[in-house]
Parts: structure tokens; C-alpha cells; sequence
């Protein structure tokens, strides 16, 4: 009894051991086919694109051009400084008002220097006076020379005085004239036609020479300052156009290259090229513009930049060939606009190849496409 009771058991405990594995055995078999089905699956997924989430490597004319910024300044620009020191008088233009070239803008009292014109006629009057008293004394002198009267050497001393006095006269005549010009100066005119951009004195002021007044700039005439290396500045030319954004405009405005400023600037070693801005209402002087310097032109295959993606170690696209996604990997080359959009010069591609735009994320190469046309 007890031996076959060992028997039913081993026999029992070896089924359970069978059953336990077959069953183990058929759950990993299930598990290995609904994997293999998944992979199948994912292999068969297919992507739809639009028409519109595909771009072809075309043969492009890429516009080149350089990065400028700076702020924008009016060519002819002044400062009315006082000549003559005194009292301000008479001054009343304000910030935004517009003067004309050679416009009365303020005086300086003049009555001091008037004084001084009277004073210094006075004294031209009365070397004058002396001038006829030494010739006088000089031809009574001759007269006596030559009768034997006197001797030469007394003709010598009124010839000197009479120099001398013919030479004070002229030195007073030119203190008359000195005098006379502090007094035009006491006027302060516009230099130029513009427009008041500072006011730096006010009436009743006592002013010293080289004082400032007023500044004034005109508007008519703006160029925008550009720094640039000196690499930058070798494709720089005369009469090359630039599109600038001011800050502030809704539209951007067109300006061109004027001057070349010939020297470098010492440390920095920039070259500055000068960019005549074309007249748009609303622009004012010290307002910052960026924008592109055009600088030639290159024939090349290309592609958006946008397109291309950089989360590998070496750029690539993603190109579509027979409904297939491929990770391809590219060169890139020069940039330029295109119809405002920044395009790339590629290689590694040929010219009409399919690539999907950066909008688009990163599909598993061999995944299957399919295009849907717009509209349908």
C-alpha cells in the first residue's frame, strides 16, 4: 500500500512538471508571435503626407549677402555755437520746429561790442590825424635838406615817424574791422535747412564763445552706419543694395552702399561702409535698423534650411523614394533668401529629390509613404 502510494505520487508530481512546462512553453511561443505581429505592424504603418509636407531639391539662384545693424543718422547734421560770449536774446525755436538756411535763430547783445566799434573807430581817426601831422613834418623837412638848412639824418627821423604812423593807422583800421565782425557774429543763423532736434540754452543765459544753442538736423538725406569685419568688408562694392528693418516700421526700406570708409578703425580692426537709407516718412535719426547687404549671387542646388535636421553628428534629410523614407546625409553650402525664405546650398542630393520639410518629425527610415494630394 504504501509503495504504490509513492508511485501514484511521483507519477502525479511528474505530470504537474509536464503540464507546468508545456504551459510555459505555449505562453512563450503566444508571446513571440504577438511580438513578430507588433514588429509586422510597424513595419507595415504608413505615413500620410500632404503635398504640402514635401519640398524638391531644385537648381536655385541664392541672393548672398552679409548681416548689417546699426543706427540710422542724418548725412548733414549742425550745431549753431555761440562766436562771441554775452547775453542770449532773441532764441526761440523749439525741438521739432523747422529752420531754413541762414534763418535768424538768436542773437547775442551787441551793444558791448558796438562800444568796442566806436572805440575803435575813434582811435583809427586819430592815427589818421597823426599820419597828417608826420607827412607834414616830413615835407618841411625835405624842403630844409635840400636848401642845407638841416641835415639828412633829421629828414631820416620824420621818414620813420611818418611810417610809423601811416602803420598805427593801419592797425587801427583793422581793430575797426575786428570790431565789426563781433558785431555780425552777435547773429546766430541756421547753417543749414532741417529740423531742431535740441535746444541747449535759454533766453537771458550768459553764453561763453563755442557755447551750444541749437542742433539741427535734416531728415531729407538719412544713412544707416555699418561695422564690419575685415573679411566682410572685401565683397562690399559701391552701389550694392541692402533691405533694413527699422525698429518701429512695419515695412521694411531699401538702402545702398555710398562710401567705404578707407581705413580701418584701430583695435577692432572693422571696416565702416556708409548706406544711403531712401526717404520713408516717419524715420528719424538714432533709430536702430538690421537687415541683409546684398552681395552677389550663386547658382546652386538647395534646399529650405528648415529641412534639413541636426540631431545626428552629421546633418541629414529625410528623402522619400518609392513611397520609402531614407535618412540621407548631406554638405551644406553658402545660405541665401529666396522669396524671403532662407534657403541652403546642399550636396549630396540630386537635383529633384523629395525631401520631407522640418515641420514634419523624425520618421524610422523604411517607412512607408503615403502622398495624399491637396485638396482630396
Amino acid at each position: 500500500m504504501k509503495s504504490w502510494l509513492k508511485w501514484a505520487l511521483a507519477a502525479l508530481v511528474v505530470v504537474l512538471l509536464i503540464t507546468s512546462v508545456w504551459r510555459a512553453l505555449s505562453q512563450r511561443k503566444t508571446q513571440q508571435e504577438t511580438v513578430a505581429t507588433q514588429a509586422a505592424q510597424r513595419t507595415q504603418t504608413v505615413v500620410e503626407l500632404g503635398s504640402a509636407d514635401l519640398v524638391p531639391v531644385r537648381l536655385l539662384e541664392l541672393a548672398q549677402g552679409l548681416a548689417i545693424s546699426g543706427a540710422i543718422k542724418a548725412v548733414n547734421s549742425a550745431v549753431v555755437k555761440a562766436r562771441v560770449p554775452g547775453e542770449l536774446q532773441g532764441l526761440t525755436v523749439r525741438e521739432g520746429e523747422r529752420v531754413k538756411a541762414g534763418q535768424v535763430i538768436a542773437r547775442i547783445d551787441a551793444r558791448e561790442y558796438q562800444s568796442r566799434v566806436l572805440q575803435a573807430q575813434q582811435l583809427a581817426a586819430a592815427a589818421k590825424a597823426q599820419i597828417d601831422i608826420a607827412r607834414r613834418n616830413f615835407d618841411n623837412n625835405r624842403s630844409l635838406v635840400e636848401q642845407g638848412f638841416i641835415s639828412k639824418t633829421a629828414l631820416d627821423t620824420s621818414m620813420a615817424s611818418l611810417a610809423a604812423a601811416e602803420a598805427t593807422y593801419q592797425a587801427a583800421q583793422a581793430s575797426t574791422e575786428i570790431a565789426a565782425k563781433s558785431i555780425e557774429d552777435t547773429v546766430l543763423r541756421a547753417p543749414i535747412s532741417g529740423l531742431v532736434s535740441q535746444r541747449l540754452a535759454q533766453n537771458g543765459e550768459r553764453i561763453a564763445v563755442e557755447a551750444r544753442i541749437v542742433e539741427i538736423v535734416d531728415l531729407d538725406h538719412l544713412e544707416l552706419e555699418a561695422s564690419l569685419s575685415a573679411a566682410e568688408s572685401l565683397d562690399v562694392r559701391i552701389g550694392q543694395s541692402a533691405v533694413l528693418q527699422i525698429e518701429g516700421a512695419a515695412k521694411p526700406v531699401t538702402a545702398q552702399v555710398v562710401r567705404i570708409n578707407p581705413s580701418a578703425v584701430a583695435g577692432s580692426r572693422a571696416v565702416l561702409v556708409y548706406l544711403a537709407v531712401d526717404a520713408t516718412p516717419g524715420l528719424r535719426q538714432g533709430l536702430f535698423a538690421q537687415g541683409t547687404l546684398g552681395t552677389g549671387h550663386l547658382q546652386t542646388l538647395a534646399l529650405p534650411l528648415s529641412a534639413v535636421r541636426t540631431d545626428k553628428p552629421q546633418a541629414y534629410v529625410q528623402v522619400v523614394s518609392n513611397n520609402k523614407v531614407s535618412h540621407q546625409n548631406v554638405q551644406l553650402g553658402a545660405r541665401g533668401e529666396v522669396n524671403g525664405q532662407t534657403m541652403v546650398a546642399i550636396k549630396g542630393l540630386s537635383e529633384g529629390a523629395t525631401v520631407i520639410i522640418g515641420s514634419i518629425g523624425t520618421l524610422r527610415e523604411g517607412s512607408t509613404v503615403k502622398i495624399i494630394q491637396s485638396g482630396k
